[in-house]
């Protein structure tokens, strides 16, 4: 027994004492208080660098915030604050992003089907396709609904020919036009030949009746045609020589119609 007491004796034996503790203690009061310290100085730094490069007006107090846990209310302040008060009011329609002008279509169908109308020249000058798409989709079904299938001879015509009257165009005027207002242009006073294959579906047109109204049509689209391009292109005085290729091309058209 006695060497059992010994060596629990020996065991147990330390130099830890409470003043030790209290001493450890209180050192680790130190280590948490410089910590606390240190992190106080961080932040405030961090505010004196933010308040360097945003204005005191920016930053937002921390009282501003009366909402719930994950249902934030927003403050007409704050909002004024950064910027975020106008919305969507002052954001243009989407039409007018894609450059959809149904008040400018209608005005160009009306130039088109009275060309005796003077045409605006800000207006014609833009590069609407909405419209010659339109067009150009009626008179293919249009063809169509006459047993005639001619969509790719449709697009094709007006590709060259939008191709060729730009060339002529740009060494008729002296400021130039671009492609999307001569498709634009020719494309529009396709309409009448909406028309023309409109009543070849009611009745044949491969008589002297058909020929007089294929010819009547060709007059009608090449006079709007080239009234619109003087107007737009400040080419007065050279309506008759734009009028002459635009003709045969919707003689061409014509010819699809009819035959």
């Amino acid at each position: 027994m006695s060497n059992f007491e010994q060596f629990q004796f020996d065991f147990y034996q330390s130099n830890y004492t409470i003043d030790d503790q209290e001493e450890g203690y209180n050192s680790y009061g130190s280590d948490k208080n410089l910590c606390e310290g240190n992190s106080r100085k961080k932040i405030l730094l961090w505010q004196s660098a933010a308040g360097a490069f945003v204005p005191s007006d920016m930053l937002l107090s921390p009282q501003s915030y009366t909402g719930q846990i994950l249902q934030p209310t927003s403050s007409p302040d704050a909002l004024s604050q950064l910027g975020y008060v106008d919305g969507f009011d002052e954001e243009p329609p989407l039409l007018e992003e894609l450059g959809i002008n149904f008040e400018h279509i209608w005005q160009k169908t009306l130039t088109v089907l009275n060309p005796m109308k003077p045409a605006d020249g800000s207006i014609m000058n833009e590069t609407d396709l909405t419209g010659p798409m339109v067009f150009c989709l009626a008179l293919g079904a249009t063809l169509l609904m006459a047993g005639k299938v001619h969509f790719g001879y449709v697009y094709g015509m007006s590709a060259i020919g939008c191709l060729a009257m730009h060339a002529l165009l740009n060494l008729m005027s002296v400021s130039g036009v671009s492609h999307g207002c001569v498709a634009s242009v020719l494309g529009y006073c396709l309409l009448p030949m909406v028309i023309l294959s409109s009543s070849a579906v009611i009745f044949s047109l491969q008589g002297v009746p058909g020929t007089v109204l294929a010819l009547f049509i060709i007059g009608w689209c090449s006079l709007s045609a080239s009234k619109i391009f003087t107007s737009a292109l400040a080419m007065e005085g050279q309506q008759l020589l734009i009028a002459y290729p635009c003709a045969l091309l919707y003689g061409l058209f014509a010819l699809l119609t009819v035959f």
